[in-house]
Order: structure tokens, then C-alpha cells, then sequence
């Protein structure tokens, strides 16, 4: 295991960086997906590169690590939606719950009849009460 400094990995970034990204488009058909997976992977190169030595295979070192985090990324966005559904089941605060209330249709009869006799589409003649 030898110490790798980090012109090794600049180098490793310079010739492997496009073609993983392009095998992570294929993959995944998102090109946002595959630069940020592949960003990522470099990121964990640089953290444990140094002291562990380079792999035997760079490039498939790098492309395994981005399409591990394109997946996760993906998996954590495809459940976020429904977590945050079941959040709001759960513990909806009662402002939202008013709210539709005060949107929705008017309960009050009386109430009803104001609004109705004052609509301006009526003739004044017609509002007063």
C-alpha cells in the first residue's frame, strides 16, 4: 500500500472523469445524476485514496462508487414524496386544517344570505336589506 498523492488523483480525474460519467448516462439516462454521482465518487477518492493507495482499476473503482450513490440519490427522492404524505397525516398541524376550512364553501346559512344579498353582480336596489 503506498501513499498517493493528490496529482495522481488530478490525473486519474483528467482521464476517467468523462467516460464515467457517460457510462452513468447510459445507465441511468440523466446526465444531473450521473455528474453529481460521479463528483461524488471523486470526492470519496480523495478522502481515502491518499492513505490506501490507488486501486487496481481506477476508472472501474470510480464508476462503481457513482452508480452506488446515483442509486441511493434515487432511492432517497423516490420515497421523499411519500414521507413527507405521511408526515403530514400524521402530525398536520391544525393551521392547515383551518385554512381549508376557510377556503372551502361557507357554513353558516345566515352568513350565506349576507354574502349573497351584497354580491355585486346584483342591482343595488336588489342589496338592500
Amino acid at each position: 500500500m503506498t501513499i498517493l498523492d493528490s496529482s495522481a488523483i488530478e490525473r486519474v480525474f483528467r482521464e476517467e472523469y468523462g467516460r464515467s460519467v457517460a457510462v452513468l448516462v447510459r445507465h441511468f439516462g440523466d446526465i444531473d445524476v450521473a455528474e453529481e454521482a460521479v463528483q461524488d465518487a471523486f470526492i470519496i477518492a480523495l478522502q481515502r485514496w491518499p492513505s490506501a493507495g490507488l486501486p487496481p482499476s481506477p476508472a472501474g473503482w470510480i464508476i462503481a462508487t457513482a452508480r452506488n450513490r446515483a442509486i441511493d440519490r434515487l432511492r432517497r427522492e423516490a420515497s421523499r414524496e411519500d414521507r413527507h404524505a405521511e408526515a403530514v397525516r400524521l402530525y398536520g398541524s391544525s393551521d392547515s386544517a383551518d385554512e381549508e376550512e376557510s377556503e372551502g364553501a361557507v357554513r353558516d346559512d345566515r352568513l350565506r344570505l349576507i354574502f349573497t344579498c351584497c354580491h355585486p353582480a346584483l342591482a343595488s336596489s336588489a342589496q338592500s336589506c
